[in-house]
């Protein structure tokens, strides 16, 4: 296994355990993990291609699919309510 999916094995770990957090204390680690991924995608596709690419964006929205909507929605001048 190349380094680039170990490392995306233990942001998958580390994700889940920050999910598994009260709210409260999920944001600071759950930014670091949202900066982190699109540098891990790009290094997983220059190391596999576009297709594993691919396939860990779609995971990667998957599991950030809420704190997306709300910055898609902030940067659109909305003031979304945070649930």
């Amino acid at each position: 296994m190349s380094l680039s999916l170990l490392f995306a094995c233990f942001w998958v770990v580390a994700s889940t355990l920050v999910a598994l957090l009260p709210m409260r204390l999920q944001y600071a680690p759950g930014l670091s993990l949202l900066l982190a991924a699109p540098v891990l995608l790009g290094w997983i596709a220059y190391d596999h291609g576009w297709w594993i690419f691919a396939a860990g964006f779609l995971a990667f929205v998957s599991m950030f699919r809420h704190p997306l909507r709300y910055l898609m929605k902030r940067a659109a001048g909305a003031r979304p309510e945070v649930s």
